[in-house]
């Protein structure tokens, strides 16, 4: 495993992907704000999380919410939002199709 964090969920492998996403480019994990934990998707946090999920509030923007499961690097909220779908340490392409489910995590 590239990284020391605790990923939840269905079938997570060693770069953070799930049974619900497992494609190439899917290696992040997001703490939710509601229990700070990480999941791969908001699919294994309705199965396996705290059954009380909240949006990362825009002025908490600035907390490390997203993990790189290549290299385990922790972006601010900020920070992957502004990435371009690039984990800004080690180049690994992120999915950018996560961008339809950014109001799934973030306010």
């Amino acid at each position: 495993m590239p990284h020391h964090q605790v990923v939840k969920g269905i079938s997570v492998d060693a770069e953070t992907r799930c049974a619900h996403y497992h494609s190439s480019i899917d290696r992040i994990a997001i703490k939710f704000f509601c229990c700070q934990e990480y999941f791969p998707c908001f699919e294994c946090h309705e199965a396996a999380g705290c059954g009380k999920p909240q949006v990362w509030p825009k002025e908490q923007f600035h907390e490390k919410a997203v993990l790189c499961g290549t290299c385990g690097h922790e972006l601010s909220v900020n920070g992957y939002l502004a990435c371009a779908s690039t984990c800004p340490v080690c180049s690994s392409p992120f999915n950018p199709g996560c961008t339809l489910h950014r109001h799934l995590y973030f306010e």
